[in-house]
């Protein structure tokens, strides 16, 4: 009787359950329904890009950018193009729908795209570990090295701080010794527990994709999704960059001046070395046909390039993103992130680089996608220009994104201007107390030398130098030469008997990276 009586309990709950279940997605069906959009006819959309060439015109203007570029697609059509302003301040050749800016982080995708396509063949499981493709891979943490998957190395949840490492980049360490540091940054967080942004694990991606076919990161890129796309003005390169007859120079804030950077800038190369995470250089008109890929499910030109599959995984969510610089709720998917939106979420990724600042956005249940191209560093506008778009087009209350985060920047701008002084700095040592030769496990030897009244440290394979200010005994400023970064503190470190042992980095010491050894 008990037993009949429990039977009869469970299969009472187990109808109930499935009646609310039910219930839920028949009013979550009409919910849905009651808020679909009707695709704008040809006199609305035509309105709708009108008031959107309007307010991108307006906004570039508001916050000095000296050119732009933008694209949108519908479906699996182009129904916009057009350049903004000009290709390098102060001059007057105009930016078009061909001019070729790089494109940052957005490369990302590229990359995850052709693992993708290694799964699609079968060479690759995205639960595979790295470690058993890739037997040189380590992390800090034994254990971690074991379980780390393929998808976690594009998933931003490893444990590591934030960009931790790509200073390597700037002063001309390559994509193996960037690889081979990894097992050197100490975790800040769990594994997989939290969201932290990286490059360097795109670099291992690449490596897994060149593992699989014997052929470069940069011939996989060309044969797999150049030319299949016609994609016949992207390269991957410093040169195909800078030899372009067509190209937007970088600009960047010094000063708080917006400057222009010469294409023989000795930092230019690090977004090559890069090259898997943020190293393509392309317009908006091969950047639509990306777009059309993504937002048709892998197919291009009735081509299967990537499967459906595939392209779904890519598109959800993978980490939690908790940002305050991100409206709504944000996830981090493959090389993609995920914002809830009205009516739909967005799919996008922005990227930037010494001089530029790029978003690609998808609406996928809308069919929509948007690239937008500056050649201005450290500006939100790509992305307000994508949101302002969506609202337009999906028929949302307006907001003016570009003039709220114009404000936000300024605001920031001005604190961080505010740079505080020790009251009464002490004089350091004789500065030939702190020359010498330093060592790092990431970075190499480095040595510090005195010219005249200043500190040199010079460091990695380019020799790259920068300058140590004093700034309150053995704590000193570090400058670079023609690059804007935030104020980054040196501090040297005393034995008992007054001389120096060590010096800390502060900006490279997440992950207790910035700790350079003194030798003997």
């Amino acid at each position: 009787m008990t037993g009949r009586m429990n039977t009869f309990i469970k299969e009472k709950k187990f109808g109930l359950l499935s009646l609310i279940f039910i219930i839920i997605c028949v009013v979550s069906f009409m919910a849905t329904a009651s808020e679909t959009i009707q695709i704008p006819d040809q006199e609305s959309l035509k309105k709708i890009l009108t008031d959107f060439e309007e307010y991108a015109e307006q906004a570039l203007k508001d916050w000095g950018i000296p050119g732009m570029a933008i694209a949108i697609v519908q479906g699996d059509q182009l129904i916009y193009a057009q350049g903004f302003g000009v290709k390098k301040l102060g001059g007057s050749d105009p930016v078009d729908e061909s001019t070729i800016f790089q494109i940052g982080s957005t490369s990302k995708a590229f990359t995850v795209s052709l693992v993708s396509m290694m799964v699609d063949e079968g060479k690759l499981n995205w639960k595979d570990k790295v470690v058993d493709h890739l037997p040189d891979f380590r992390m800090y943490d034994p254990w971690v090295t074991r379980e780390f998957t393929i998808e976690d190395a594009m998933a931003q949840h490893s444990g590591m701080p934030g960009y931790a490492g790509d200073f390597q980049a700037f002063i001309g360490f390559d994509r193996s010794h960037i690889i081979h540091s990894l097992r050197y940054i100490q975790p800040i967080s769990s594994f997989r527990s939290g969201f932290a942004y990286m490059n360097n694990l795109f670099l291992v991606a690449a490596a897994l994709v060149e593992k699989c076919t014997e052929q470069s990161w940069e011939e996989n890129l060309q044969k797999r999704i150049l030319d299949p796309l016609g994609m016949t003005s992207t390269t991957f390169t410093r040169v195909g960059f800078v030899n372009s007859s067509n190209v937007a120079f970088l600009h960047q804030k010094l000063n708080g001046q917006v400057s222009v950077i010469p294409m023989d800038w000795q930092f230019f190369d690090w977004v090559y070395i890069y090259g898997p995470a943020g190293g393509i250089n392309s317009n908006v008109i091969d950047l639509a046909k990306w777009l059309r890929l993504q937002l048709n499910d892998g197919v291009f030109d009735n081509k299967q390039l990537i499967s459906k599959e595939n392209i779904e995984l890519m598109h959800s969510p993978h980490t939690i993103i908790n940002s305050s610089q991100l409206n709504g709720n944000n996830y981090y998917d493959l090389a993609w992130v995920t914002t809830d939106y009205h009516p739909y979420p967005l799919v996008w990724h922005n990227g930037g680089t010494s001089g530029i600042k790029a978003l690609i956005q998808l609406d996928p249940q809308a069919k929509l996608g948007i690239v937008v191209l500056t050649n201005f560093a450290s500006t939100p506008l790509p992305e307000d220009l994508g949101k302002r778009f969506v609202d337009l087009y999906l028929g949302n209350p307006l907001r003016d994104w570009s003039r709220e985060d114009l404000d936000a920047v300024k605001k920031a701008d001005e604190a961080a201007a505010e740079v505080v002084s020790p009251v009464s700095p002490e004089k350091p040592l004789s500065l030939d107390e702190y020359t010498g030769s330093y060592q790092n496990s990431v970075y190499g030897d480095v040595t510090i030398t005195r010219e005249n009244e200043k500190l040199v440290l010079t460091m990695g394979p380019k020799k790259v130098k920068t300058y140590l200010l004093p700034w309150n005994r053995d704590t000193f400023m570090l400058s670079i030469p023609d690059y804007q970064i935030q104020a980054s503190m040196v501090v040297f470190h005393l034995d008992q008997n007054g001389k120096v042992i060590r010096m800390v980095i502060d900006s490279l010491n997440d992950g207790n990276l910035g700790t350079f050894e003194r030798e003997k």
